[in-house]
């Protein structure tokens, strides 16, 4: 199909509001299509790193009890072998 001039190029042979309608909707539909997934995307990075920073949170605060633990059973072990050391016999460590 030929236009003469482009008033008939819009006029689209008495078709043209239906036709530029139909542009304009296939249009408006494929820019929210993109800017929802570039909304999504950034949600998704967002949620991301609130997990990954929950997490370090989490594997520092297991370090932090398992150091603690492991403190409080060397002080125990030292709290055992002094106290031993108090009730043994002089004679018998010597002998």
């Amino acid at each position: 199909m030929q236009f003469d001039n482009i008033n008939a190029f819009f006029a689209m042979g008495g078709y043209g509001f239906f036709v530029w309608l139909a542009y304009g909707f296939t249009v408006t539909v494929l820019i929210l299509l993109v800017l929802s997934s570039i909304r999504s995307h950034k949600n998704i990075k967002r949620q991301i790193i609130q997990r990954q920073k929950r997490e370090q949170k989490l594997r520092q605060a297991a370090q932090q009890q398992e150091q603690q633990t492991t403190e409080q059973d060397e002080s125990q072990t030292n709290a055992q072998v002094n106290s031993q050391a108090k009730d043994s016999d002089p004679k018998e460590v010597l002998s």
